[in-house]
């Protein structure tokens, strides 16, 4: 007898449904934030930059959820467009401080409005009960504790 696919039997990688979600909503943000010419991950960055500047790589990337290799390409752009800069810590000359410079703000605040268009047409489309639900469930998913769960839960496998 073959052995049935998960599919199948009507299993699904819950870590596939997530990127696929993440993607597809990636892609309606990235189309709102268009007229301002950042994608929605730029703008995620720049908005943590803002609420912790100067903000250290390594801190910046946790707060994202990134590693700091991944974090630091992505950053490239955001300095070559001028929208932020990145320096040597005076306290810890092994560590680079990244702070929004004068035209990131000034971006920042440009895509305040189309990102709030975004999220309102995402809660009318989603339902505002769904949303907050959703939004409870990738806290949980984001923390340590969930973290903490799902490597125990791995390591009993």
């Amino acid at each position: 007898m073959a052995a049935q696919s998960n599919s199948q039997v009507g299993y699904r990688c819950h870590c596939t449904a997530l990127r696929k979600a993440s993607r597809r909503v990636s892609q309606l943000y990235d189309a709102a934030l268009a007229p301002c010419g950042l994608k929605a991950t730029q703008r995620a960055i720049l908005t943590q930059i803002a609420r912790s500047e100067p903000a250290a790589i390594g801190l910046l990337a946790e707060a994202l959820v990134m590693d700091s290799g991944g974090l630091a390409h992505t950053l490239k752009p955001l300095i070559r467009d001028g929208l932020v800069t990145m320096k040597v810590n005076p306290d810890d000359r092994r560590n680079r401080l990244v702070s929004l410079t004068a035209v990131g703000r000034a971006r920042v605040k440009q895509s305040d409005r189309l990102w709030g268009e975004a999220q309102r047409a995402f809660e009318k489309s989603f339902g505002a009960a769904r949303s907050r639900a959703l939004r409870d469930a990738i806290d949980l998913l984001i923390s340590d504790q969930f973290t903490s769960n799902f490597e125990s839960a791995a390591a009993a496998d």
